[in-house]
């Protein structure tokens, strides 16, 4: 037998930042998870703790960098710093992967008061090995509907298939965006609010003939809006809209009451890259479905 590929860290440390020193004061709310790798062969063959970093040292560390005002205002300069101190002071390790998702708040007509923005997370996840740094930014859970322009019609059929083409129907996702950069020169604020704008004017804009095509091409509108950012990646699930049978009734049903069906549901993923982009390395984790 031989040990494969293995990793530790404190996964989902809850970080919430006050910054007082501004008035009205400003709010950072995270969820962070480290994951270290690298000589770690002795505690699993022989049981030998000398090499781990303790979990609980990896949970101290999150929280005491977020008292550092330069690094913890973004999620992914906060990552950065995480995760080339573990690599950088805690031998044998060799590589740390740092994942922060970021729960936005807005505030109130008041200093000191805020509200949950549910539209989205943010996520921000840093890889590095001692030597190369990989960031990618992201977005999960962005709901997006559109009630018309979008098509579905010419696919295969077989005699399996009850499915009727539709000519306008609700197209509508929960999407999971991640997208790589090839700098750290960067303002990840503005980039990734750059980047969320384009996929939802994109999506919003797009004459959908399929969901791929309307997804292919945000991908492409957010490449050619942020030359830095080499590749992006998408997951999508449809969230069906059905037209309801009303017509049982005695009622005319013109596309207007529909059925939310939750699942099953169809699931789309794709990844958009620039021809000149270099091999995007341990920039994604396998972990998440890439």
């Amino acid at each position: 037998m031989k040990l494969g590929h293995n990793q530790y860290g404190k996964a989902e440390n809850r970080v919430v930042r006050v910054f007082r020193s501004s008035d009205p004061h400003e709010i950072v709310d995270y969820n962070v998870s480290v994951a270290l790798w690298g000589g770690q062969e002795a505690p699993h063959l022989t049981g030998d703790n000398a090499p781990v970093l303790p979990t609980d040292t990896q949970k101290n560390t999150v929280y005491a960098f977020a008292k550092q005002d330069d690094v913890v205002a973004q999620p992914e300069s906060y990552a950065l710093r995480l995760a080339r101190h573990f690599v950088d002071t805690a031998a044998p390790i060799t590589h740390a992967r740092v994942k922060i998702e970021m729960y936005p708040w807005t505030r109130l007509n008041n200093p000191h008061a805020f509200v949950r923005d549910n539209r989205f997370v943010r996520t921000a996840a840093v890889t590095y090995d001692g030597t190369t740094t990989w960031v990618v930014s992201g977005v999960r859970n962005l709901s997006i509907l559109k009630t018309s322009d979008s098509e579905f019609t010419g696919f295969l059929t077989d005699r399996f298939t009850t499915l009727a083409p539709a000519r306008d129907r609700i197209m509508a996702t929960s999407l999971m965006a991640q997208w790589w950069h090839t700098s750290e020169n960067v303002d990840w604020g503005k980039s990734h609010d750059t980047a969320v704008q384009t996929l939802l004017d994109t999506y919003g804009n797009h004459y959908s003939l399929a969901h791929q095509q309307t997804l292919y091409e945000a991908g492409v509108a957010v490449l050619e809006e942020q030359p830095q950012i080499a590749e992006i990646r998408f997951s999508a699930p449809n969230n069906h809209h059905f037209v309801y049978d009303l017509a049982r009734f005695g009622i005319e049903n013109d596309n207007e009451v529909f059925h939310a069906d939750d699942r099953p549901y169809g699931l789309q993923e794709l990844t958009v890259r620039r021809d000149d982009a270099p091999d995007p390395g341990l920039a994604f984790d396998p972990g998440q479905g890439w």
